[in-house]
């Protein structure tokens, strides 16, 4: 399929979930084996210091598919849906004429967790309260079916139950809901064609006895490779880009390639479960550290205290448990880069790669030991703040190819790169910056202080006597932590400190540092500010 270079690319965005930057070969882990995308960064640009909007999956993924910080498109933490009256970037993509798929994880919309909900509605002055449509600041207050596409007990109940579409751009959508065996939506439909009890291969209660290992949310999964999610998305990536290379002519396509994995639970399959040996696996120089910050020593003391260690709550690993989990997420890691490979061989098959810029990032990262806990939260640790991001562009100049992007960049630049490697102007109110010159070689970096992150706790508070919120800026050098609670407040020299174990904020020599950052801080925040919409009329 040659196709003509003036044309608009064809673009494969493949993401995954819970990846820090660290955990791939090319980011100089020694011990993954993370080959086929370890060479698209040979052959592409690696950036090496990526940092999500929101440590957080729906916040972050809204972020982007919108260009916009979570402060903005109102996805605050899990449970709220981005809404379906924000413009993204892929339904500007599908409006200039691109085919547009989704498959594997989405997480735009709420899946379905069986946790109580902690922030509603409060009567703030004792007065009759508003009626429902009135409750929040605004009346949209995104229910209903169209909110409800990846509601994972809708998908049990009904066969016939599926994703109404277009789905915030995306014409076909072949979803996942939740992680590890336990995926659900279409490709539980798929394992069902495939397998005549596919429950009897779900979860810890159907787990292969391992003794060798004991760690929370770890069991030797019956699923078998072949019929495992990852291999799902890579199989269903490979069905649509054939029917379209047969069905699309010369119309280009964005597919999302998102893999649920390796999001806990740990539950890599086959030889993917013992690929890595626990013992060859180190400590990370932060495991043991003494002098912690309030969240982190919440953390500490929540599971000292015997609290559940099976759910998305951070917790604290005892040495061998770090060992076991960071094994088991290698394996699932090295899975995922097996089934990249299968999509990469796919597009050479179909006479695609040429035509095609191939994308790689996450959705965040994980703790995964670091200071001794595990999973994430609003603790922004370049462990879950921190994640990988490679370009890979036939059209690079030869010698950007194997390059590293040092620029301070991130999620939220994604949909404005995309869009203008397409070709397509952005909407008004989109932010972040256009890397492409960067990623092309430019010497000059965005105009701005740094990237910010943004967050607030949905369920656990920490510690904390009340609700707070987070800002930081990672400025390439520093890293400066803001909250409406002091004891939130953090600052990090990375270039002295880079595993953040000495916190600055009160060191009184740090003090000047400090502040220049709080005020940059505050005016990167201004300049991220609302900007839409456009005036309705001449004034």
């Amino acid at each position: 399929m040659n196709q003509s270079a003036a044309r608009r690319p064809n673009i494969l965005l493949i993401m995954t979930d819970q990846q820090r930057a660290d955990h791939l070969g090319c980011y100089g882990n020694p011990i993954l084996r993370t080959p086929h995308i370890d060479g698209l960064a040979r052959q592409g640009v690696r950036a090496s210091q990526f940092y999500v909007a929101s440590p957080t999956c729906m916040s972050n993924r809204a972020t982007l598919m919108t260009g916009r910080m979570p402060s903005l498109h109102g996805v605050l933490h899990n449970g709220i849906p981005l809404s379906r009256e924000d413009t993204t970037f892929v339904e500007l993509l599908r409006d200039a004429g691109y085919a547009t798929a989704l498959i594997g994880k989405s997480h735009l919309q709420n899946f379905g967790y069986n946790n109580p909900p902690i922030r509603s509605w409060e009567n703030l002055n004792g007065g009759a309260p508003p009626a429902d449509a009135m409750k929040d600041a605004r009346k949209h207050h995104r229910r209903g079916r169209e909110y409800d596409n990846e509601w994972t007990p809708y998908w049990k109940a009904d066969p016939s139950f599926r994703v109404q579409t277009p789905f915030y751009g995306f014409d076909d959508v072949r979803l996942c809901t939740l992680h590890g065996d336990r995926v659900q939506g279409d490709y539980a439909r798929w394992l069902a064609e495939r397998h005549p009890d596919p429950d009897s291969l779900r979860g810890r209660e159907n787990a292969i006895p391992d003794a060798r290992y004991d760690s929370p949310q770890a069991w030797r999964t019956r699923m078998p490779v072949e019929l495992y999610p990852s291999t799902y998305v890579a199989e269903q990536t490979c069905e649509w880009l054939a029917r379209h290379a047969r069905e699309g002519g010369d119309r280009p396509f964005f597919v999302q390639c998102s893999f649920p994995d390796p999001h806990h639970p740990f539950t890599p399959p086959g030889k993917y479960w013992d690929m890595y040996d626990p013992a060859g696996i180190p400590l990370p120089p932060s495991f043991h550290q003494q002098n912690m910050p309030a969240l982190l020593r919440a953390v500490h003391e929540r599971t000292r205290g015997g609290a559940s260690r099976e759910a998305y709550i951070p917790f604290a690993l005892n040495e061998r448990e770090c060992r076991e989990v960071t094994a088991l997420t290698y394996g699932s890691i090295s899975l995922v880069d097996d089934m990249v490979g299968r999509v990469l061989a796919k597009l050479d098959e179909l006479g695609m790669r040429d035509d095609t810029v191939v994308v790689f990032t996450s959705d965040h990262g994980e703790m995964m030991g670091d200071h001794g806990i595990a999973l994430k939260g609003v603790m922004h640790y370049r462990s879950v703040t921190q994640v990988p991001f490679v370009w890979h562009d036939p059209q690079l100049p030869a010698s950007r190819r194997g390059a590293s992007l040092d620029a301070v960049a991130g999620t939220v630049d994604l949909a404005q790169t995309l869009l203008a490697r397409a070709g397509v102007a952005p909407f008004n109110g989109i932010q972040g910056a256009n890397l492409l010159p960067l990623l092309r070689g430019a010497a000059d970096a965005p105009p701005r202080a740094g990237i910010v992150v943004e967050s607030e706790p949905l369920q656990y508070a920490f510690g904390r006597p009340r609700r707070f919120k987070v800002r930081t800026l990672f400025d390439g050098r520093y890293r400066l932590t803001l909250s409406d609670d002091p004891a939130v407040c953090e600052f990090y020299d990375l270039e002295a400190d880079p595993h953040e174990v000495e916190d600055l904020w009160n060191v009184p020599s740090a003090r000047a540092r400090r502040d220049e950052r709080i005020a940059a801080l505050a005016v990167e925040m201004i300049r991220l500010s609302e900007s839409s919409p456009l005036p309705s009329a001449q004034a």
